[in-house]
């Protein structure tokens, strides 16, 4: 958990204090790096603490809190992973375009809208969900309060809820993963055709770290709520959750920094001023005290 906030946050950092990162594409990488610590954070910290607990117990509020706050989270990244996809198709595609196409106003455009949707997704079928009547043991077959168990525990099935939820989950799957996989077909026809071999590294070497993150995310995801074994094995379940709501965010931070020169150079430079700062803050306190 501490690793995956460090490396996130020092994403942020090198963004924020580089002049050369301020392009739209650094600009999303931070609001998706900002995005991964408060993924991480809306599980990780109550599943630590259960671990040191011998109750284990959470609150209804506080359940439908996680599961708000963990849904809306993920959902945003779907959006974010497919605008980031947008940009690169932009930037390789219609290079000299680019600059104007791309501009700061419509950056920060995407970037609310990504925030807004996402957190409006599965608004409705939470509130709804959140006012049945629950029976029986009351006890959460997972280390977070998912739809799946939740609904196990009601007093009455309610298949209309289930197929709602079914089928925002496939929209917010699908549509993004499609639209993802048609930015990158375009892009791979235009790459295809430069005509140096130096231009199409650069181009692959761009994308390749965002495709990488794609996969993993995608991948996961898709086991646990597109797969028709998924519902059969609990432990199947918590172990792909667990890839794709923490181990994932942790290797984010290292899949960006180490397939682009850019970031690298901007994390060194962070890393050698934090030093430069520390020793100062050392010898004055040496001096001084």
């Amino acid at each position: 958990y501490l690793l995956t906030l460090m490396g996130n946050g020092s994403i942020i950092c090198a963004v924020r204090w580089d002049q050369r990162l301020h392009t739209p594409m650094y600009i999303l990488l931070a609001n998706f790096s900002f995005l991964e610590i408060w993924y991480v954070t809306s599980t990780v910290p109550s599943m630590l603490a259960n671990f040191l607990s011998d109750d284990k117990l959470i609150s209804f509020s506080g359940c439908f809190l996680q599961f708000y706050f963990f849904f809306s989270l993920g959902s945003t990244e779907c959006f974010f992973l497919a605008v980031m996809a947008f940009d690169r198709y932009l930037a390789i595609c219609w290079p000299l375009h680019y600059p104007t196409l791309m501009t700061g106003r419509l950056c920060a455009n995407l970037v609310i809208s990504c925030w807004v949707l996402g957190f409006l997704w599965f608004l409705i079928p939470i509130i709804i969900i959140s006012q049945m009547s629950f029976c029986g043991s009351r006890i959460i077959d997972h280390f977070l309060c998912d739809p799946g168990p939740l609904l196990a525990l009601t007093c009455t099935r309610v298949p209309v809820i289930e197929l709602t939820s079914s089928t925002l989950s496939s929209l917010l799957l699908f549509i993004p993963f499609l639209f993802i996989m048609v930015s990158y077909a375009l892009v791979l026809q235009a790459v295809v055709k430069f005509p140096s071999a130096a231009g199409r590294r650069k181009a692959f070497s761009t994308c390749g770290s965002h495709l990488t993150v794609v996969s993993l995310f995608y991948g996961s995801v898709m086991v646990m709520y597109v797969s028709p074994t998924s519902e059969h094995d609990a432990g199947i379940q918590k172990i792909v959750t667990l890839f794709y709501s923490v181990v994932t965010p942790l290797i984010n931070p290292v899949i960006y920094s180490l397939r682009n020169k850019d970031m690298k150079h901007a994390m060194k430079k962070l890393y050698l001023s934090t030093m430069v700062e520390e020793n100062k803050a050392a010898l004055l306190f040496i001096i001084y005290g």
